[in-house]
C-alpha cells in the first residue's frame, strides 16, 4: 500500500510544491528584511500548477514549477516597480482593463439574479415591439420589364391585370416578361422579400388584399402584377414562445440598472469638476 501511494504522481507534485514553498521561505528569513515582501503562497503554486496541467495534461517538473513561480515573481516585481513610477496613469488600455475588471464584478452580482415569471411577463408586456413576430406574407408576381416595354408599360400592366383577373387559375408566367426574379415567395417576412424585391415593394404587398390579383407594384426592377396568397399578421408572442429572449434580456437591463445604482453611489464619494474650453467650471 505504502509503495503504490510513493509511485503516485500527484504526491511527488505536492511534496516538490512543499519543498519549493519551503526553500523559498528559507531564503525569505534569512535575507534582509524589506519593508515591502512578496510572498507566493501555497494555494498560488497549486493554482499555477493546476493550470500548467490543464495546458499540458500533466503536472510541472520541480523546475517547471521553479520557473512558474519564478516568473511569477518577476511579474510581480515588475507590475509594483511600473505602479510607483506611475506608469498606470494616463494609460488607456491599463485604465480600459481596470474598467473591464470593475464591469465583471458587477456582471457577476446581474447574473446570480433569477427572474420570476411575473417580473418576465411584465417585461414582455413593457417591451412588446423587442419580440413582436413580424408579419410574414406568400405571393405570386408577374414582372413587367420598364426597358423592354417602354411608354406602353402602364397600358401594358392594366391588359395583363385584366387577363389575370379574368383567368385566375390560369399560368400567369406567360404574361409576363423574362427576368431572373422568382414567380414568387413562400411565406417569408418582410426583410427577406425586401432583399429580393426591395422594401417599397415589400411595404405596398402588405397592403394587398389577399387571394386577388392586383397591382402594379413597383420595385426596383419595374412593375409587378402581384396576388397575395396568405397574409399572417404580426402578433406579440407569448412569454413560452420567447421566454429565452425575454429572460437573456431582463438579465440585460437589471444589469445595466444595477451598474447605474452602483456608479451612482459610488459617485458620492467624489466632487466631478468639468472644465469647459473658456476656462469656466463645472461640478456635479
Amino acid at each position: 500500500m505504502l509503495k503504490s501511494l510513493l509511485k503516485e504522481p500527484l504526491l511527488h507534485f505536492l511534496l516538490i510544491a512543499l519543498a519549493i514553498f519551503a526553500v523559498h521561505g528559507l531564503l525569505g528569513n534569512d535575507a534582509e528584511e524589506k519593508t515591502d515582501s512578496i510572498v507566493v503562497t501555497a494555494p498560488k503554486i497549486e493554482q499555477m500548477a493546476s493550470l500548467f496541467a490543464k495546458t499540458w495534461q500533466r503536472p510541472p517538473t520541480a523546475d517547471e514549477l521553479k520557473g512558474l513561480i519564478d516568473d511569477h515573481v518577476k511579474e510581480e516585481i515588475f507590475v509594483r516597480q511600473a505602479l510607483e513610477l506611475g506608469l498606470d496613469k494616463d494609460d488607456t488600455v491599463v485604465r480600459r482593463r481596470l474598467r473591464q475588471k470593475m464591469e465583471f464584478l458587477n456582471d457577476a452580482d446581474a447574473e446570480a439574479l433569477e427572474a420570476t415569471e411575473a417580473e418576465l411577463q411584465a417585461y414582455l408586456a413593457a417591451n412588446p415591439d423587442a419580440f413582436r413576430v413580424d408579419s410574414m406574407l406568400a405571393f405570386q408576381q408577374v414582372f413587367l420589364n420598364p426597358q423592354r416595354r417602354g411608354d406602353a408599360i402602364d397600358q401594358n400592366a392594366a391588359s395583363v391585370l385584366e387577363a389575370l383577373l379574368a383567368d385566375p387559375a390560369a399560368d400567369p408566367s406567360p404574361l409576363g416578361d423574362p427576368t431572373l426574379l422568382p414567380p414568387g415567395l413562400p411565406l417569408s417576412g418582410a426583410a427577406s422579400i425586401g432583399q429580393t424585391f426591395g422594401f417599397d415593394f415589400a411595404e405596398a404587398l402588405g397592403k394587398a388584399p389577399v387571394g386577388h390579383w392586383t397591382g402594379p407594384v413597383t420595385s426596383t426592377f419595374g412593375l409587378h402584377l402581384v396576388r397575395v396568397t396568405e397574409h399572417v399578421q404580426g402578433r406579440t408572442p407569448a412569454l413560452d414562445e420567447v421566454r429565452e429572449a425575454v429572460a437573456r434580456e431582463w438579465t440585460n437591463a437589471r444589469r445595466k440598472e444595477l451598474e447605474d445604482e452602483h456608479l451612482a453611489e459610488l459617485l458620492k464619494g467624489y466632487k466631478v469638476t468639468i472644465e469647459s474650453p473658456d476656462g469656466t467650471e463645472a461640478s456635479q
